[in-house]
């Protein structure tokens, strides 16, 4: 705080006197003059002091809330105990997962609306290089179709997902994905798998729905339908693989009661049956040796 003192200079002045003679008879009367100096004063003039304050600064801090769809920051780091056969061992479904609504990682700018918008285009190569595709796989390059549709997510938002399909089907997959859009059904994540996780230490929290995978059946030695990129799975972590004790994604167990329908689920006869049904394409939930959920394929294999 700075303070300012201001005062008045004390001047003091004499007053001068003038006498006049008495030479008359009569004596005139005496005349007193006083010449004031301005300013001037025989009583020192009060002290003036002006105090400058400085009003605190006042600074509001704005908390925006965390979003009900929020992905933990755990995801997909946590690893599992392997069995025998080096898949991992089932585990008990965290909570954050018991009702899954994540928001989508866009790995495409999302839509400008909410019109269905898609793409069918040659495989560019920057998607070929972070694909699982290599020279050993069933199809050539020229064989597969790079795809965008867009679609709804658990964060209620429109999104923009990418797939790689068989090119003679991928006409037929954007009808799939337009009829999903019209109804909103929600889609967490849909993006091209990498070569580096068909290997990686499972964490048994995956969600990706994806159609070309170069890999073997599960449990097989022969090529899975997705490695011809003429098989979708889709939201796995809410329709899970079941054969025996085994369950993938492997944190999915309490998905597996198909009673308790939540949203990212299939059901018998739904829309997203249908739609791959109007296609001439089967669903792994029909089967009998084993359960599939998640997963559409051309052969019904």
């Amino acid at each position: 705080m700075r303070i300012r003192r201001i005062s008045s200079a004390l001047l003091v002045g004499g007053a001068l006197l003038l006498s006049a003679c008495a030479g008359a008879e009569a004596s005139a009367p005496s005349t007193s003059t006083s010449i004031a100096i301005a300013g001037s004063s025989t009583t020192a003039a009060p002290t003036s002091t002006t105090t400058s304050t400085i009003a605190p600064v006042t600074t509001t801090t704005t908390t925006t809330p965390p979003s009900p769809y929020a992905r933990p920051d755990w995801l997909g780091t946590r690893l599992l105990p392997l069995r025998p056969d080096e898949f991992g061992e089932a585990q008990p479904t965290p909570p954050e997962l018991i009702d899954r609504a994540f928001e989508t990682p866009d790995v495409r700018p999302p839509p400008d609306g909410s019109e269905f918008e898609w793409t069918i285009e040659p495989v560019p190569p920057e998607v070929l290089l972070r694909s699982t595709w290599t020279p050993e796989c069933p199809v050539t390059v020229d064989e597969l179709a790079y795809v965008t549709v867009s679609h709804w997510g658990f964060d209620q938002r429109f999104h923009t997902g990418e797939l790689l399909v068989n090119a003679a089907v991928a006409e037929n997959v954007v009808g799939v994905f337009r009829r999903l859009h019209e109804s909103r059904f929600p889609i967490e994540e849909m993006r091209v798998i990498r070569l580096e996780e068909i290997d990686a230490h499972p964490t048994g929290d995956w969600n990706d729905t994806t159609s070309f995978v170069c890999r073997p059946a599960v449990g097989s030695g022969n090529w899975s339908q997705h490695a011809y990129g003429t098989a979708i799975d889709v939201n796995p972590f809410h329709n899970p693989y079941l054969k025996g004790d085994l369950v993938l994604p492997e944190l999915a167990s309490v998905y597996l009661d198909r009673t308790d329908q939540r949203p990212g689920m299939i059901a018998a006869g739904d829309e997203v049956v249908q739609a791959f049904a109007e296609i001439g394409w089967g669903w792994g939930g029909y089967w009998n040796s084993l359960k599939d959920w998640m997963h559409f394929s051309l052969s019904g294999g």
